[in-house]
């Protein structure tokens, strides 16, 4: 099975698990960066750096950076999301900010052009539709390392 398809894998393995802020353990509880770190460790091994603690509300107080986007592009490989033409394919990282002046508070992986899995306050993991609103929201997104 090639990389994408792990992922996409990996990350529905995850459907069903409940949010908990800062957690990253499939069934028990993730965040959507818990998520995106599961999978990882799940495709590709150990991650490659530990995130710092965060408050749930820690993207409304940066100062001009974009920690989210940052650590990302320490790990990630980005893909230009110039739209109309970027569709995102299995496997992408998806990076949202819900303000233009924001930085990214959200992230989520795609598992095709119009869907992606996620986990957000409130709910369980779950694969959703990408729809208009996501999609007007969409600030960055990335591809794992060795996925062409």
């Amino acid at each position: 099975m090639d990389i994408p398809h792990r992922i996409v894998a990996e990350a529905r393995a995850w459907a069903g698990t409940p949010y908990r802020h800062q957690a990253s353990l499939k069934g028990v509880g993730c965040d959507c960066l818990g998520l995106l770190r599961g999978v990882w460790r799940g495709v590709l091994g150990p991650e490659p750096e530990a995130p710092p603690p965060y408050a749930a509300s820690w993207a409304e107080s940066a100062a001009g950076d974009d920690p989210l986007a940052e650590a990302a592009r320490r790990h990630l490989v980005p893909v230009p999301t110039s739209l109309p033409t970027y569709v995102p394919q299995a496997g992408d990282v998806l990076l949202f900010a819900f303000r233009a002046h924001l930085p990214a508070k959200h992230c989520a992986i795609a598992t095709g052009p119009a869907a992606m899995i996620h986990a957000h306050d409130g709910a369980a993991v779950t694969e959703v539709a990408l729809t208009p609103w996501w999609r007007r929201h969409l600030a960055h997104a990335f591809r794992f390392p060795g996925v062409d």
